[in-house]
């Protein structure tokens, strides 16, 4: 069945298991990412944009300002307890509280403000990649397309999710840890005091030298957790792709669950999932292998950085040199100093994940931006479909169709179909799908002019009809509104083609691609056509579930119905011939194939009879 046929082609086009391999060159993956998500502070909505990114970077600064208090408090506190001063204690808890009140109103704020800023990119990003892929036929396009952009549902649906979410969160750290290192670094030099060390006799004074420790053992601590985590960016990007290689999967049986339950399915899909899950299970194991590297790295520093500045100020204490609070602070500013420089180590697996979700984003992109270049950019390269005002008839120019990868699929023809013919379309089922697709312009590889009469109103109904989940009036409607189909007007589709019993259940909301036998949803799809009423009909084996009778039947109905409309069908069954003027067959000889129109000697019995 051509339909079939066709569908499970495209859903086998592009992408490969295991997931998008990332840029190699970090300017070219900026500039890519700038140049698809960069457009957010640059549209409608950038003053309020704008405004939130603002408020969010004075909130972080007042973030970074609870450490510097917590700072200048522990001094006091240390030294008050030093002194025993039960006074001056009670100060201290005092302000502790207010900086408490002051720390929630700031955390709170921020949340909201950058929880807002999140949504508002990530819906900015969903509209603009949506817009991209369903738009003239690009979701089905792509799917012959060459490259790593499988599973678009998913790199729309979690891919943009991490991008802007993790991307607001990496910038706020970042953003958060340049400035604790800023306010901290002061600190830290002023806490150092100077520090006199004699070199070959000479003495020297080291002004600062906390810092200067401090810096040395952030950039030790960064350089070999970068080089241990290496991996870690790659066993990420491994294990995306096979997450959503499976999720594919499960969407795909869930779409066909009654197809799957009929023919007793359930066991070959099940080793084809388990299959997939090993996938998952492996892309986990090698994550888990690269952060338990990373892991053994960061436990040991973690705790070194606690106990480390401590021992480095020590002596400066012992000696009298500083106060317990002095020698307090010291190790506070000391970590936050190490801790601000060590940004890459913390969040490095969070960057690994951004990355590739980010990777899988921008090659969805570009697949499509690669699409258009090919299909608009090229006027020559690829088949035209145009309407005209002059025109009245569906003429075909030196139309070759072609497969996406240049293979001729049908040679070059000319054809006129004239207002109220009715042609049979048979032969080559990939051929014949291919030509309608083209007609729809949806299929633009290939070469030549395909020219429709202006202001005529075209249905293409394909051999199984789209049911969204909605009412089923929306569902005649599709894709018009549910309320452009009145009461009497569903009423009377449905009982003339033979589906009275869903007349009380226009309003009723369900998933009629399940609730429905095939053969009652090739009915519906006549129930469409009497309700569109269009000028132009093009049946892809429309019929090819129904008994004869009941082919007989609906095609009859719509000549009655529709006596002027000019109709194309796809089929291969006898009981077609009665019901169309003219026959084209598409036949294959060489590997490719030929149009002819099949002489007919004898005019359908129909046609006699008029």
């Amino acid at each position: 069945m051509g339909g079939m046929t066709d569908d499970t082609e495209a859903k086998s086009g592009g992408g490969k298991a295991g997931g998008d391999k990332p840029a190699d060159d970090a300017p070219g993956f900026t500039r890519r990412f700038l140049r698809l998500a960069g457009g957010y502070w640059f549209g409608r909505t950038r003053v309020t944009v704008w405004a939130l990114t603002v408020a969010l970077i004075v909130l972080t600064i007042g973030q970074v300002s609870i450490p510097v208090l917590i700072n200048l408090w522990s001094e006091r506190l240390f030294d008050a307890l030093e002194q025993r001063s039960m006074d001056r204690l009670m100060t201290m808890i005092a302000l502790v509280g207010l900086i408490i009140v002051y720390n929630i109103v700031i955390v709170v704020l921020h949340l909201r403000v950058k929880r807002r800023l999140q949504m508002g990119w990530r819906d900015w990003l969903t509209r603009k990649l949506l817009e991209d892929w369903l738009r003239r036929g690009r979701h089905h396009q792509i799917a012959y397309m060459p490259g790593e952009h499988d599973n678009p549902d998913g790199r729309i649906a979690e891919d943009i999710r991490i991008t802007a979410e993790v991307a607001i969160d990496l910038g706020h750290s970042l953003t958060y840890c340049a400035l604790l290192l800023v306010s901290f670094t002061n600190i830290l030099w002023m806490l150092s005091g100077t520090l006199t060390v004699t070199v070959f006799g000479s003495e020297l004074s080291v002004p600062g030298h906390l810092l200067y420790v401090a810096l040395i053992y952030a950039v030790v601590g960064t350089s070999i957790a970068m080089l241990i985590g290496q991996p870690l960016v790659n066993a990420v990007n491994r294990r995306q792709g096979y997450e959503a290689d499976f999720r594919f999967a499960l969407a795909r049986i869930r779409e066909n669950g009654q197809t799957i339950a009929l023919l007793h399915g359930e066991s070959a899909e099940r080793g084809h999932l388990t299959g997939l899950f090993a996938g998952v299970t492996r892309g986990w194991n090698g994550q888990t292998r690269a952060l338990s590297h990373m892991m053994v790295f960061s436990a040991s520093y973690s705790v070194l950085s606690a106990a480390f500045p401590i021992l480095v100020a020590a002596p400066r204490y012992i000696t009298g040199a500083i106060t317990l609070g002095v020698l307090m602070q010291t190790a506070q500013a000391f970590q936050q100093t190490v801790g601000a420089l060590s940004w890459p180590i913390d969040n490095l697996p969070r960057a690994a994940e951004w990355r590739a979700s980010v990777e899988r984003v921008l090659n969805l992109h570009d697949a499509l931006v690669r699409l258009d270049r090919e299909v608009c950019d090229v006027p020559d390269g690829h088949i035209q479909v145009v309407r005209a005002d002059e025109h009245k008839s569906l003429t075909f120019a030196g139309v070759a169709i072609d497969e996406p990868n240049g293979t001729a699929v049908v040679h070059p023809f000319d054809l006129e179909v004239r207002p109220g013919d009715r042609v049979l379309i048979g032969g080559d089922a990939t051929a014949t799908i291919r030509l309608f697709r083209a007609v729809a312009g949806v299929w633009p590889w290939g070469r030549g002019l395909i020219t429709l009469p202006a202001h005529t109103r075209v249905f293409f109904m394909p051999e199984r009809p789209y049911l969204p989940h909605a009412s089923l009036r929306a569902v005649l409607a599709y894709p018009g509104t549910a309320s452009s189909v009145a009461d009497d007007k569903a009423a009377a589709a449905l009982v003339s083609v033979g589906l009275p019993d869903l007349v009380d259940r226009l309003d009723s909301l369900d998933r009629w691609d399940e609730v429905l036998s095939v053969p009652e949803r090739q009915r519906l799809g006549f129930a469409r056509l009497l309700i569109r009423r269009p000028d132009w009909i093009f049946l892809e084996d429309a019929t090819d579930s129904l008994d004869p009778p009941a082919e007989e039947e609906l095609l009859t109905l719509m000549e009655r119905e529709l006596p002027n409309a000019t109709l194309l069908t796809i089929g291969h069954h006898a009981g077609l011939d009665a019901h169309h003027g003219r026959k084209l067959v598409l036949e294959r000889t060489n590997g490719a194939v030929t149009l002819r129109e099949e002489v007919r000697d004898v005019l359908p019995a129909r046609e006699s009879a008029a």
